[in-house]
């Protein structure tokens, strides 16, 4: 379909929480072909997507960690059922604040149920960077970004770092 131009921090839209998805339609579908694209065009292969890092303020999401994009996955509406205690550390990053990352320290594995592409509710495990990169994207669809895991001295050294970077 389309790239879409990302937001950029600190548009307040990337603070805003995205409104929940009633039934999934042809311009669902639409947004979720650009988002795919969009990812795809990420700098580094993105992982993930949230409709409201390109301006669309909808709980959709859709990721993919497989290096040949074998596994897309399109959610509407995610939300964590279950999380392990089991956690660990990785980098994230996101496109709307280029030229930083940081160190998240999230659960290793979650269960989340979300409205699928046949508009069916579905039920899915997630373990390693799939988990890592769906509740990032939750994070986002909650007007969160992944720097707000972070305390308040290290989020502030980002922001600092993330503004001399533009």
């Amino acid at each position: 379909m389309a790239v879409r131009p990302f937001v950029m921090w600190p548009d307040k839209r990337l603070r805003t929480p995205a409104a929940p998805v009633a039934e999934i339609t042809d311009e669902v579908r639409a947004i979720w072909a650009d988002m795919v694209d969009s990812m795809d065009a990420m700098p580094g292969m993105g992982v993930g997507l949230a409709a409201p890092q390109i301006g669309v303020m909808l709980r959709l999401a859709v990721v993919d960690v497989t290096p040949d994009r074998s596994r897309r996955i399109l959610l509407a509406n995610p939300e964590v059922l279950i999380a392990s205690p089991d956690v660990e550390t990785g980098t994230e990053a996101s496109p709307c604040l280029p030229g930083v990352d940081a160190q998240i320290t999230r659960p290793k594995a979650v269960a989340v149920r979300f409205l699928n592409a046949e508009g069916m509710i579905d039920r899915r495990d997630f373990t390693e960077l799939e988990a890592r990169s769906v509740q990032h994207q939750i994070d986002h669809l909650g007007g969160r970004m992944y720097f707000d895991n972070l305390g308040r001295v290290k989020r502030d050294m980002l922001l600092r770092k993330a503004r001399k970077a533009k």
